[in-house]
C-alpha cells in the first residue's frame, strides 16, 4: 500500500450533473527539470482528468465498477510532458455505477451518495526531489456543462454552459466553493489490474429515414456499445435528443427490451457549432431515433454530424476464424462483438437494458471462448479479485453476480431471497480461472485464486444430500431452455439437480487439478475424493441400468460425455442417445446455458460428429444460424429474441446483446478450425482439424504467449491440404484422418492427403 498524501474530496453541491474540481501549485524550484511526473487518479463515481488543459488519459470511465466496499482501483498516468511551472489539475465527476442507477429495481446510489474525486500527482525533479500535490481541502468544486448523467438513462448535455477557464491558472468565480475533504479508508484503494475502459472504433451512418410515425431513425450497421458523438449547428438553446435501441419493431425504434432504461441524451445548443460527447454514459443500440435535429432528414442526410463510438475494456485480439460458410464467420463476428460490448470493465450479460450485471453464469460458459478471441487474462484476473471479495464477505457463496449490487435489493419471487451457492453460477469460481490458465499457462491466476476456488468446492460439498447428489435449494439449471416458456426461462427439459451434480463433479474435479499445479497435494487428494464420490453418487440415483439419465434430455448427455462422469459403456450410450435426441429436434438447439457451450463437443467426442455440424449449420429456429438470417450482429439473450414475423419475443427478458449463447465458437476453434491446447498456453497444442458441413475450407489464428500459430485446411473432392504455423519453442501434433499422429516443430508446415468417400473424421475429445 501506498503512503498516500491525498484525500477524496467532493464539491458540497453536485446536484445531478457531472461536477468539476480543480487544483493549483507551484513546482519547487531550485531542483532542476521535471524528471517524471506520475498522476494516481481515482474516484468514487467516474472521473476526468486534465493537466494544464490537455486530457491527462482517454481512458473512459475511471476507475470502473469493482467491489467498492473493499476495492477501489487507481489508475496510474504519466503526465511528465503535460505539467508546468504553474500546473492546474482538473477533474471531471460522473455517477458511474458508484451511485448511478443500478439493477432492474430502479434504485441508485447503492455504494454511496457522495461522488468524491482522487488525484495525487507526484513530480521527480533532476535531483531526485520529489513534490507530491493532491485533491485537499485547498481545491475548489463548481457545476459543469453536464446536467444530468446516468449509464442507464444517458446524459444531458448544455453547451451553453461550456467554459474551459477553469483549467487555466488564475481562475476564480464566485459561483466556485471550497471542495470537502471525505473521511474515507484509502486503504481500498488498490492498482488496477485489468485494462482501462477506451475508445475502439467509429462507425458512420448506414442510413437515415423517416419511419411510419415519422420519426427520424439512423441505422449504424452494427449493434454496438459506446454513445454517439454528435457534430451540430443550431438554435440557441434548442435540444437535440438521441434515443438508443438495438432492433427496429414495425418501422419503428424497438425500445420495450430495454424496460426502464431511458437510454436517452439530450443536448442543449449553443448557437454556434457544438461537438456533444457523452463519455458518463454508454448505451447498447444499433439504431437511434433522433428529435429536434435542425433541418430534419434533408440537412442530417446533406451533412452528417453523428458517428457512433465503440468503447470497450483495452484488450488486445488474439484469435481469428474463418470460413468458406458467411453465415458462420457472421455468427463468429457476433461474439466478438458480443464480447466487445459486454467487456466494458465488467464481464456483463447485457448492455443496454436496466441490468448490465457481471452475471457469473454468463462468463462460466464464455470464458474458454473470450480467452482466445482476446488477451483477457489480466481482465478476467481483476475480476476474480471481486469474486474473492464478495465470496469472502458471503460465507463462501459466490453470487449471482460480480460485483454483488443484488445484495441491496428485493429479488424477484422466482429467485430466492438470498443468494445461496447455484450450479454454473457459482461455478465461475473455477470455470473461469481454469480456462484462463488453460489458455495462457500463467500459473498466477490458479495461485490467486485457489483459496477462492477451494472455498467455493467445500461450501457445494455442504450442499450435497445425504446420498451424495446435490439435490437441495434453488438452481437455476438449463437456463433459457428453448422450449422454457417466455415468461419462465427456468422451466428447462433437464432436471435441475441432474445438471447441479454434473457441475459439482466437474468442478471437483478442476479443483482438484488447480491444486496438483500448484503442488497442494493435500487439497488435490481431497477433491479428488470428492469428485469420485460425486461421479459414483451419480451412477447410482441419476443413470439407470440401461444408461438412461434422469430428464433424458440433451442438456444431461452433453454435460456428462464432456465432464467424463461416465464410463465407457455408458459413455458409448449416452453419445448415441444425444445424436437421437438431436435428430428427433430436427437439429434445432434444444439446450440453454448449460446445456449449449457443450453440446457439440459432446456429438463430436461420440462419434457423431455429421449430428454437430448439421446442428451448427441449421437455420431454423431455435438455432445459432438462425439470428444470422434475421440480421443479427450479435449474439442474442434468446434463441427467438426477434421472432420470425419481425415482432420482439414477448418475454420480459429479451436481449439482443447476449454473449452466453455464443460460447459455441470454442468448438469452432478447436473442432472445426482444429487448433487446441494439449498443455496450457499453447506450448503443445493439437492440429485436427475435423471437416464436415458444407465448409469447403477453414483457418484458425492465434497469438499464443509462445508466438503466432494458425491452421488453414482446403477441401477439395477426394482430398484435403492442411498448412500449420508452429510457434518456434513449440510442438504440435497434428492429427489427420487415417493417419498417424506427427509431432511438428516451429515453422511451416503442409500436408495434403486422400480421403475416403466421406470428408469427416472421428476423434474422441476429452471433457
Amino acid at each position: 500500500m501506498l503512503d498516500w498524501h491525498a484525500r477524496f474530496v467532493s464539491a458540497n453541491a453536485d446536484s445531478d450533473g457531472a461536477p468539476l474540481l480543480r487544483g493549483e501549485f507551484d513546482l519547487d524550484e531550485g531542483h532542476g527539470a521535471v524528471a517524471s511526473a506520475k498522476l494516481l487518479l481515482s474516484a468514487l463515481g467516474v472521473v476526468e482528468a486534465w493537466v494544464n488543459g490537455a486530457r491527462a488519459s482517454e481512458d473512459l470511465l475511471t476507475p470502473g465498477w469493482s467491489a467498492y466496499e473493499w476495492r477501489v482501483r487507481y489508475t496510474e498516468l504519466d503526465v511528465t510532458a503535460l505539467v508546468g511551472q504553474t500546473t492546474v489539475l482538473g477533474l471531471a465527476l460522473g455517477n458511474g455505477w458508484y451511485r448511478g442507477r443500478l439493477t432492474w429495481k430502479g434504485g441508485s446510489a447503492f455504494y454511496g451518495d457522495e461522488l468524491a474525486g482522487f488525484a495525487e500527482l507526484r513530480v521527480r525533479f533532476a535531483d531526485g526531489h520529489e513534490q507530491i500535490f493532491g485533491t485537499d481541502a485547498s481545491w475548489t468544486a463548481g457545476q459543469s456543462a453536464t446536467t444530468a448523467n446516468d449509464l442507464y438513462d444517458g446524459q444531458d448535455i448544455d453547451a451553453r454552459k461550456y467554459d474551459d477557464a477553469w483549467l487555466a491558472p488564475g481562475f476564480a468565480s464566485p459561483d466556485w466553493a471550497p471542495a470537502k475533504v471525505l473521511d474515507d479508508d484509502l486503504a481500498r484503494l488498490e492498482p488496477y489490474t485489468g485494462p482501462p475502459v477506451s475508445r475502439q472504433v467509429e462507425l458512420e451512418p448506414v442510413r437515415v429515414w423517416e419511419s411510419p410515425a415519422g420519426k427520424l431513425l439512423v441505422d449504424f450497421g452494427q449493434n454496438l456499445v459506446g454513445w454517439v458523438r454528435v457534430e451540430v449547428t443550431g438554435l440557441q438553446g434548442s435540444v437535440v435528443s438521441l434515443r438508443h435501441a438495438e432492433v427496429l419493431e414495425h418501422g419503428e425504434l424497438g425500445i420495450r427490451p430495454l424496460r426502464s432504461a431511458a437510454a436517452t441524451d439530450r443536448f442543449t445548443l449553443s448557437g454556434e457549432a457544438d461537438m456533444f460527447e457523452p463519455t458518463f454514459t454508454f448505451h447498447g443500440f444499433r439504431y437511434v431515433e433522433l428529435e429536434g435535429w435542425p433541418g430534419g432528414l434533408t440537412a442530417l442526410r446533406a451533412g452528417g454530424g453523428l458517428t457512433a463510438v465503440v468503447i470497450s475494456s483495452d484488450l488486445k485480439r488474439i484469435g481469428t476464424f474463418e470460413t468458406s460458410n458467411p453465415m458462420v464467420n457472421r455468427l463468429h463476428e457476433n461474439a466478438v462483438w458480443g464480447m466487445r460490448g459486454n467487456f466494458v470493465d465488467v464481464p456483463t450479460d447485457c448492455p443496454q437494458r436496466d441490468e448490465r450485471l457481471g452475471w457469473t453464469g454468463d462468463i462460466a460458459v464464455f470464458a474458454p471462448s473470450a480467452c482466445f478471441l482476446f488477451d483477457a487474462k489480466d481482465f478476467l484476473r481483476d475480476w476474480l479479485r471481486d469474486l474473492a471479495l464478495e465470496q469472502e464477505h458471503h460465507e463462501g457463496v459466490v453470487p449471482y453476480v460480480v460485483p454483488d449490487v443484488l445484495k441491496y435489493i428485493e429479488l424477484p419471487a422466482d429467485l430466492p431471497s438470498v443468494t445461496d451457492t447455484t450450479a454454473v453460477w457459482s461455478d465461475a469460481a473455477v470455470w473461469v480461472p481454469w480456462a484462463v490458465w488453460t489458455a495462457y499457462g500463467d500459473r498466477r491466476v490458479l495461485e490467486e485464486t485457489f483459496p477462492s476456488m477451494a472455498a467455493h468446492a467445500r461450501r457445494l460439498r455442504s450442499k450435497l444430500s445425504s446420498n451424495g447428489v446435490w439435490d437441495t435449494g434453488f438452481q437455476f439449471g438449463d437456463w433459457l431452455d428453448p422450449d422454457a416458456p417466455p415468461e419462465n426461462p427456468v422451466l428447462a427439459k433437464a432436471d435441475a439437480h441432474v445438471v447441479a451434480t454434473l457441475c459439482a463433479y466437474r468442478t471437483s474435479d478442476l479443483v482438484s487439478q488447480a491444486a496438483q499445479v500448484i503442488g497442494r497435494a493435500e487439497e488435490a487428494t481431497e477433491f479428488r475424493q470428492l469428485a469420485d464420490a460425486l461421479r459414483t453418487a451419480f451412477a447410482k440415483h441419476y443413470v439407470s441400468a440401461e444408461g438412461v439419465i434422469k430428464s433424458d434430455c440433451t442438456t444431461v448427455y452433453a454435460l456428462a460425455i464432456v465432464f467424463g462422469v461416465l464410463d465407457d459403456s455408458r459413455h458409448l450410450f449416452a453419445g448415441q442417445r444425444l445424436a437421437k435426441l438431436v435428430e428427433a429436434s430436427g437439429y434445432r438447439i434444444s439446450t440453454g446455458f448449460a446445456g449449449t457451450p457443450f453440446v457439440t463437443d459432446a456429438l463430436t467426442a461420440t462419434g457423431h460428429l455429421d449430428a454437430a455440424y448439421r446442428l451448427l449449420l441449421q437455420t431454423e429456429c431455435p438455432s445459432w444460424l438462425y439470428p444470422v438470417t434475421m440480421g443479427a450482429t450479435t449474439i442474442w439473450e434468446r434463441w427467438d429474441s426477434m421472432l420470425p414475423n419481425g415482432t420482439i419475443n414477448p418475454g420480459e427478458m429479451t436481449s439482443f446483446n447476449h454473449y452466453a449463447l455464443g460460447a459455441v465458437v470454442d468448438w469452432l476453434h478447436r473442432v472445426v478450425g482444429g487448433l487446441a491446447p494439449l498443455e496450457p498456453g499453447y506450448r503443445r497444442f493439437l492440429v485436427a482439424p475435423q471437416l464436415g458441413g458444407d465448409l469447403d475450407w477453414a483457418e484458425t489464428t492465434l497469438e499464443t504467449p509462445h508466438g503466432p500459430a494458425s491452421v488453414r485446411w482446403e477441401h477439395r473432392p477426394g482430398r484435403v491440404r492442411v498448412a500449420v504455423v508452429v510457434p518456434e519453442g513449440t510442438e504440435a501434433v497434428l492429427r489427420l484422418p487415417g493417419e498417424a499422429d506427427e509431432t511438428l516443430t516451429g515453422g511451416t508446415h503442409s500436408r495434403e492427403l486422400q480421403l475416403g468417400k466421406s470428408k469427416s473424421a472421428v476423434v474422441r475429445v476429452g471433457g
